[in-house]
């Protein structure tokens, strides 16, 4: 399931710091042909969430191949609880470049907190040039508030790393994984490079969503245009959405987004009927019968190589 990635995960999993000092061989985050899950948001032309589908409504297609679909569960209707279970990571840049945006980036943190809904794991990720990765449960959410209101901005920023230090960690883990990423999408020190980053989540079934803090930047700035493009593409790849903060006021409606959506979701299971495991990334998509609706969903998943 991993490759290359083994002093990572082994030290996201101690939830230690990481140093993140040799780059790794590339690396893949594989689904088992067994089956492949897909975590899948649904909207109307309005951009208002439809969740009231059911399984005859969908089609998954791989690689063009219609597949048949043998697992279905809705956010709104419990019954499959480890489908539905919920595996929470929350990646906080506490880089020198976020030093404006600080004290936004640690109020948006802790209100997210206070309106998330009880997730089976909590995984917090601090990152600047070092990555501190720790586990926490409700009973313990106010060390981790009061952890964040610590934050302090400094060093160079390993977001790559520390990004990749979260895949590796909840690879072989079951449900849907929701990846929340605060940060200016800058990195400057990282050992995994952009291509292999992007390998990576292509591969994952993780969703991202990034809420960038460009409130700074400017046109003319290329190095915040690229930034705010990469979290663009993450959440493009992974099937999330980027949120864009400027001030305070704007956080209350963009954590409404996000929940709303874990709410209204869908996991869409299915076995490929093609069974080489050639280690190749296999592209997805997915379809419904009711007109008019679109669908958000990760682009594909990369099979395990024999």
């Amino acid at each position: 399931m991993k490759t290359g990635l083994v002093a990572l995960a082994a030290a996201a999993a101690a939830a230690l710091p990481v140093y993140a000092q040799e780059r790794p061989a590339t690396p893949t985050f594989t689904a088992g042909l067994e089956m492949v899950n897909l975590t899948v948001s649904v909207r109307d032309a309005a951009g208002n969430l439809v969740n009231d589908l059911g399984p005859g409504d969908f089609r998954v297609v791989e690689d063009e191949r219609s597949q048949s679909v043998q697992l279905f569960a809705r956010a709104v209707e419990p019954g499959q609880e480890e489908a539905l279970a919920l595996d929470l990571g929350l990646l906080l840049d506490t880089s020198e470049s976020m030093m404006n945006e600080l004290r936004l980036s640690q109020e948006a943190a802790v209100r997210f907190l206070e309106a998330i809904p009880r997730a089976r794991e909590l995984l917090t990720v601090f990152f600047d040039q070092d990555i501190r990765v720790s586990r926490y449960d409700s009973e313990h959410q106010q060390g981790l508030i009061e952890r964040i209101m610590d934050m302090k901005g400094s060093g160079n920023t390993a977001l790559y790393d520390a990004i990749t230090v979260y895949l590796s960690r909840v690879a072989d883990s079951t449900g849907r994984k929701i990846l929340v990423v605060f940060t200016d999408g800058e990195d400057t020190t990282s050992s995994v490079s952009l291509p292999e980053l992007i390998n990576l989540v292509r591969g994952s079934s993780v969703t991202i969503y990034p809420i960038a803090f460009t409130g700074s930047f400017t046109l003319g700035n290329n190095r915040s245009l690229s930034a705010r493009a990469f979290v663009q593409r993450l959440a493009d790849i992974s099937g999330g959405q980027v949120y864009l903060p400027r001030t305070s006021k704007d956080l209350p409606r963009i954590y409404d987004k996000i929940l709303d959506e874990l709410t209204a979701q869908y996991v869409l299971g299915f076995v490929s009927d093609n069974a080489k495991r050639d280690g190749r990334f296999r592209k997805l998509r997915v379809e419904v019968t009711r007109p008019g609706l679109q669908v958000r969903h990760r682009q594909g998943y990369v099979v395990p190589k024999e």
